[in-house]
């Protein structure tokens, strides 16, 4: 198993949507990118940690690759927002690739450069690439949160849309077992 972790706005909506994916073993919700130890979901809403809400995601490179991954957590968030996705607001909500090698920091890296270059969004990409020095997993009640609360207003507006873009997008790498 390979990981990635990476920030796109609430970590509920980019959980949900990375569990739609065959060859993903798991998708955690957590903090990284901050400077304090062990930090609460109240202190990082705070935003006085430094950290991102992100998505740690355990797969399986055999069946899905690398950029792969990319491709999906690009087309389930705005990577042009700075310090913000949708109703979140603050640099916990940050677009952010948090590498675990040289070669995640190189292929981020040039995978953004394509997607400036082919023009894909009318505002430049905001997506900070950072090495990641620690993960520290949410609380538990964040873990499979739009599985555990699917009917939620947030999870209905914000979360849904983005699993039936995955669904209709990436039909042919969803995961039979997720699969309507």
């Amino acid at each position: 198993m390979e990981r990635a972790t990476l920030g796109g706005g609430c970590f509920w909506c980019v959980e949900a949507a990375f569990k739609e994916l065959e060859g993903v073993a798991s998708a955690t919700s957590g903090y990284a990118g901050g400077h304090v130890e062990d930090p609460t979901y109240e202190a990082v809403c705070g935003g006085e940690t430094g950290h991102a809400e992100v998505v740690q995601v355990a797969y399986d490179p055999d069946v899905l690759a690398y950029e792969d991954v990319l491709e999906v957590f690009f087309t389930v968030h705005d990577p042009t927002q700075v310090n913000r996705q949708g109703p979140d607001v603050g640099s916990q909500y940050r677009s952010a690739i948090f590498t675990h090698d040289q070669r995640q920091a190189e292929l981020a890296t040039a995978f953004i450069e394509e997607l400036e270059a082919a023009g894909v969004y009318d505002d430049p990409i905001a997506t900070e690439v950072d090495p990641l020095e620690t993960f520290y997993q949410a609380e538990a009640y964040h873990q499979d949160y739009f599985e555990k609360n699917p009917t939620d207003a947030y999870c209905r507006m914000h979360a849904a849309p983005k699993i039936d873009k995955v669904r209709e997008r990436f039909a042919d790498r969803v995961s039979e077992s997720t699969a309507e």
